[in-house]
């Protein structure tokens, strides 16, 4: 599910689709969607549809959150080598 919302987001964004940003969406919707696992320790009994859209919300944001950190530190990794 995570691979489906991380390409939606290439499709629906405005950056240039190259398979290295579909691929790379795909991945890191798969890897953070993976936090579902962590919902369901918590609540054990917890429904399948439900542990889904959590394990996916928490993707979203996690992907999101993970992106925002890779852009500001390859900025400041081409900001060493211009100076």
């Amino acid at each position: 599910m995570g691979a489906f919302i991380g390409i939606a987001k290439v499709l629906v964004g405005r950056d240039e689709l190259t398979p290295r940003l579909i691929l790379g969406r795909a991945v890191l919707g798969s890897a953070t969607s993976m936090v579902a696992g962590v919902v369901l320790v918590q609540i054990p009994n917890l429904d399948p549809i439900a542990l889904l859209g959590i394990g996916s919300a928490l993707g979203i944001v996690g992907s999101q959150y993970i992106e925002l950190l890779l852009r500001r530190r390859a900025k400041a990794i081409i900001g060493k080598e211009e100076a």
